[in-house]
C-alpha cells in the first residue's frame, strides 16, 4: 500500500501558483503577476534585493532594513514616510518571498517560464475586527499590487535591466 502522499492527487505547486493561492485565501488582499522578459537569475536578483527594492516599489515604505538573518529566516524594521515603523518576519528563498508583520502580510515569487520569468507580487493588510472592510480594501490593494509589479517591471525594462 502506497503512502498518502502517493496517493493524493495534488499537484506540487510552484512559487508564483502557492503565492496566488495564498493571495486568494487571505481576505482583501491585493495579487498580481506578469511574464517578465528576463531571466530569472536576473529577475530574482533584483527582487530578492529587498532594502532596496521595496521602497521603490511601495511608495509607503520609506526604508527597509534587514536587522537579522538566519538562513532563509530574516527579520527587517519598514519606515513609512510618515515614521511609522514594523518589524517584519521574512522567509527569503530562491524565487519566494513572504513578510508578514503585526498589520500587513506580503510576498513576491518568481518561476522561470520559457526565456523570461513569471513574477508576482500580493499584498494584505490584516486589520483586527476589520470583516466588512475587507470587500472594499480588496480594489485598493489590487491597485497598489499592480503599480508594485509595474515599479519592478519598469526597472528590468530600463538599459543595464536593474
Amino acid at each position: 500500500m502506497g503512502t498518502l502522499k502517493d496517493s493524493w492527487p495534488v499537484a506540487e505547486l510552484d512559487a508564483v501558483r502557492r503565492l496566488r493561492v495564498i493571495a486568494r485565501s487571505t481576505p482583501g488582499a491585493g495579487f498580481a503577476e506578469d511574464l517578465v522578459d528576463a531571466p530569472f537569475d536576473q529577475v530574482w536578483a533584483l527582487a530578492s534585493d529587498l532594502e532596496n527594492q521595496l521602497p521603490v516599489m511601495i511608495t509607503d515604505i520609506r526604508s527597509f532594513t534587514v536587522t537579522s538573518a538566519a538562513g532563509e529566516q530574516l527579520e527587517a524594521r519598514a519606515r513609512s514616510p510618515l515614521g511609522l515603523r514594523a518589524r517584519f518576519d521574512v522567509v527569503l528563498r530562491p524565487g519566494w518571498c513572504l513578510m508578514q508583520s503585526r498589520f500587513v502580510l506580503g510576498g513576491m515569487a518568481a518561476v522561470a517560464e520559457g526565456d523570461g520569468t513569471r513574477f508576482a507580487f500580493f499584498g494584505a493588510l490584516r486589520l483586527p475586527g476589520a470583516g466588512p472592510a475587507e470587500r472594499a480594501l480588496h480594489p485598493l490593494m489590487s491597485a497598489l499590487g499592480a503599480r508594485a509589479l509595474r515599479r519592478f517591471t519598469d526597472q528590468l525594462a530600463r538599459p543595464g535591466g536593474g
